[in-house]
């Protein structure tokens, strides 16, 4: 599910989250797509958990997958409407 990415391969963000539970979930999202991602949150090491509020939790894909993978959230997020 949230394994790294090819490091070689060009990564992009997709999307970005207020933090890594909202993160974690599109990440299932896209796993279940098979599209592999990764989370990345700038919150010295999950020490400061308020970070992910200002900074935000992304969520990054290759860049051939990125289109896909927005498309593939869209959907996701309109359910949860």
């Amino acid at each position: 599910m949230n394994r790294e990415p090819d490091l070689g391969a060009d990564i992009v963000v997709v999307r970005t989250f207020a933090n890594t539970v909202h993160a974690d979930l599109a990440a299932s999202w896209l796993a279940a797509a098979n599209i592999e991602s990764m989370t990345l949150a700038d919150d010295a090491g999950g020490a400061y958990p308020f970070l992910q509020v200002t900074r935000g939790v992304k969520v990054l894909v290759r860049s051939e997958d990125a289109a896909r993978a927005r498309e593939v959230l869209d959907t996701a997020e309109q359910g949860l409407d």
